[in-house]
């Protein structure tokens, strides 16, 4: 079998909605299921306004139409709503063929944070998006019912997974900073709302993991704040596994991939009791403190048990998650679609 993935987020972006999409096209692949890829390393593109890591692509639908029919595939996933996404979906309306999508961002509330546009208007133009897919994926209980509460329908769950062989608590010392060390990690963007963390009381140090459109203002706002910078891999994991608490500041992510990377490392998490947080946590006291005054969970997170954090996270993996992607494809017959 043969499944597309169109997606505008790609490499060189680090982010969640990469790292998952990386995460399952592996897991796909050690199953024997052909896994290709439409993506902004395919295109002329150009930076997005007010976020330059962004590449959007220009004019993509006749070759996104060439490299579909190419392909051809047995399901087609489109996984974001950008220029590929849209170009995507019109080829598979205009051939009425079958698609997925996802709902990896809280796209609305992300416009609103830097532009103002009112969420109604955002809602509308991502609901048309999604109408036309036989399923709409999203990772948590609590953004499918804020989706059917603004008219979405064809919900169908798809959870995320850690990599607990690589984040895991036996990691060597990287930090050399007064105790303890309050940590987040993720893009340094407005709608991560990142100063809510680092403007906290806390005591010891505050260690900021990312890069962003952000970053060099934020560097002067608060210049006691260590700022790592990017890291992948195994020193990310380093980065977790040496830090006291994670703080998770932001309000509009469907999921938080970075909350099961902490808690795979040892490290309790405080968070706002938000979507996200509220799935991915749950009602887990002893892996994590939610709370609408941020520094009261960091403080309070701090006295909870690494271990118990680990066993968590050790209960989400990339092949159950996989599992359910492939379950809620919509696959079509090859032969009748490309004949």
């Amino acid at each position: 079998m043969r499944v597309l993935i169109v997606s505008d987020a790609w490499y060189p972006q680090v982010n969640g909605v990469v790292r998952t999409l990386a995460a399952l096209a592996g897991e796909l692949r050690a199953a024997q299921i052909d896994v290709e890829m439409i993506t902004p390393a395919k295109f002329r593109t150009l930076p997005c306004p007010t976020y330059p890591e962004i590449r959007l692509s220009l004019f993509p639908g006749r070759r996104v139409a060439r490299l579909i029919a190419a392909s051809q595939p047995c399901a087609i996933h489109i996984a974001t709503e950008g220029p590929l996404g849209w170009a995507a979906r019109a080829y598979c309306r205009s051939r009425g063929l079958p698609f997925t999508t996802a709902y990896h961002t809280r796209f609305p509330e992300y416009v609103r944070a830097r532009f103002k546009i009112p969420l109604a208007l955002s809602y509308r133009v991502v609901r048309r998006f999604h109408d036309a897919a036989s399923a709409v994926m999203v990772a948590t209980q609590t953004i499918e019912d804020e989706l059917l509460g603004r008219g979405f329908g064809g919900i169908r769950r798809w959870t995320r997974g850690v990599d607990t062989a690589l984040f895991n608590p036996a990691q060597p010392p990287v930090y050399n900073l007064p105790r303890p060390i309050s940590l987040y990690v993720g893009r340094l963007a407005v709608e991560k709302n990142v100063e809510a963390f680092l403007a906290l009381d806390l005591p010891g140090s505050k260690v900021v993991v990312g890069d962003g459109p952000q970053a060099a203002l934020l560097k002067r706002r608060y210049p006691e704040v260590t700022f790592a910078g990017p890291r992948q891999g195994a020193d990310l994991a380093a980065h977790y596994a040496d830090a006291d608490v994670f703080v998770f500041p932001s309000r509009t992510d469907t999921f938080g991939l970075v909350l099961l990377e902490a808690m795979a490392c040892g490290l309790p998490v405080a968070a706002y009791p938000v979507p996200g947080p509220l799935d991915v946590l749950g009602g887990e006291g002893k892996v994590g403190c939610l709370d609408e005054d941020l520094g009261k969970a960091a403080r309070t997170a701090l006295a909870l048990r690494g271990e118990d954090c680990r066993r968590y996270a050790e209960g989400f993996s990339w092949e159950a998650s996989a599992r359910q992607f492939m379950a809620n494809l919509a696959p079509f017959d090859k032969r009748t679609a490309w004949n």
